[in-house]
């Protein structure tokens, strides 16, 4: 039994992880939830579906956990790993709003503020799955980077009215709001 995590990357159906690639690339101030030390959870579809094949042909039993990335990952670490894979010059801001401010904007863990739950939050032991026993079994993963851009160019390829509205994630207006209201709350 195989129990995987977050599965993303190229024809990702839900926009979970999509939704960060594709705004960070957009550029400009970009809200992001807490103060980044949250863990954060993915499996690229590819490395999922080739380490299935792979212990299926080997007969492998039991029950796993299968997310990565091999070692724990902060949320933050993710932000900069996707702007560290996006090429060019775009000018990224990240502003780091705590939970209960987004929780009083009406920002919604996982489906607005995708991949992330604040760490009070019962399922915040999602983005903490221990994942040894199918690393164990041989599964690997890609980095975080062909991740990033093969999910970028894949989404690129869309066409343009599905591109035009994500299907997870904050929409530019909401987070222009909360992002204001925050600087007005701090007095910047």
């Amino acid at each position: 039994m195989i129990r995987p995590g977050l599965i993303v990357g190229p024809n990702d159906p839900t926009d979970r992880f999509t939704y960060w690639p594709i705004r960070i690339n957009r550029g400009g101030e970009v809200l992001a939830p807490g103060d980044g030390s949250a863990g954060a959870q993915i499996i690229d579809a590819r490395d999922l579906s080739e380490w299935t094949i792979r212990t299926a042909e080997e007969r492998v039993t039991g029950i796993y956990n299968a997310t990565g990335p091999r070692a724990r990952l902060s949320f933050a670490e993710m932000l900069y790993g996707i702007r560290g894979a996006i090429s060019g010059d775009t000018d990224v801001r990240f502003t780091w709003v705590p939970a209960d401010f987004l929780a009083e904007q009406q920002v919604r863990p996982w489906s607005e503020m995708t991949v992330w739950f604040p760490p009070s939050s019962e399922m915040a032991a999602l983005t903490e799955t221990k994942i040894d026993r199918a690393i164990a079994k041989g599964l690997t993963f890609r980095p975080l980077a062909e991740t990033v851009r093969d999910t970028i160019a894949w989404f690129g390829t869309l066409p343009a009215e599905r591109r035009a509205k994500m299907l997870a994630g904050l929409t530019a207006e909401k987070e222009a709001a909360v992002l204001k209201a925050w600087h007005d709350k701090a007095g910047r």
